[in-house]
């Protein structure tokens, strides 16, 4: 797998009890949540996108949930009018669909089954997700795995337009994953920084002033800012915030 989709370190889970019952989930902690949306920046990107291309056209209510390849909740997206369920529920970024975390449900079968896997709502464990239609599949890129999809639905009169909802999405979010990627690698071949610069772009990540960085370098003020306007103009980005970001998305940082 590739740096943007694969985990090297072992992930630190916590255990969160969700208020009324006596059930814990597993979820991860901030950092190791931070660490995965990076490495997977591109998995989420291409999903949020895809869900915004559907969403005008839906008749029904539906949530949408995007894992890691072991099953992390890295993004989700739902209907307006099913924000109290969600409210409800256990479910936010950083929860693991593990079996030993959620008990049984959609996402923890397809990583057991590698398949689509469809399952009512009396078929959950957890009472959380006993009212919820779910429809998950794996999610590859070629021949590479990248994580699972969730689509659900509270309404049982939406199960086969659910079903048709999950099986076009992968196909949208390949789409765009390799034209991210595409893009990506483009935009890499064109910047280049020299030694001084990745300096200062890394003290400018890590929140340094410009005075501190002209301290800490022994250069003066003013060719610390010009040092900054060369990296701005050349991630193509206005503020130390958005370099910092575009620099992440490009692996310099």
């Amino acid at each position: 797998m590739s740096a943007h989709t694969s985990v090297s370190r072992p992930l630190e889970y916590g255990t969160g009890v969700h208020t009324g019952t006596p059930a814990s989930f597993h979820y991860l902690a901030q950092s190791g949540i931070d660490r995965l949306c990076k490495i997977n920046h591109f998995l989420i990107q291409a999903f949020r996108r895809s869900i915004l291309d559907i969403k005008e056209n839906l008749t029904g209510t539906y949530l949408f949930l995007l894992t890691d390849v072991n099953g992390v909740l890295l993004s989700m997206d739902y209907s307006s009018n099913l924000e109290p369920h969600v409210k409800q529920s256990p479910i936010r970024p950083g929860l693991s669909f593990s079996a030993q975390s959620c008990g049984v449900n959609a996402i923890s079968r397809t990583m057991e089954d590698n398949a689509p896997v469809f399952l009512l709502p009396e078929q959950h464990e957890s009472p959380f997700f006993q009212s919820w239609h779910c429809y998950a599949v794996p999610l590859y890129m070629g021949s590479q795995h990248f994580g699972y999809l969730d689509v659900s639905t509270i309404n049982a009169d939406m199960q086969r337009e659910l079903m048709a909802i999950a099986k076009l999405i992968p196909a949208n979010m390949q789409n765009r994953y390799q034209s991210q990627s595409m893009a990506h690698q483009e935009k890499q071949l064109q910047v280049e920084f020299t030694e001084r610069q990745l300096t200062i772009l890394e003290m400018i990540s890590r929140g340094w002033t410009v005075k501190a960085i002209a301290l800490q370098l022994k250069i003066k003020e003013c060719t610390v800012n010009y040092h900054k306007k060369v990296i701005f103009n050349k991630l193509g980005v206005q503020s130390s915030t958005e370099a910092v970001s575009m620099a992440s998305q490009l692996s310099y940082l």
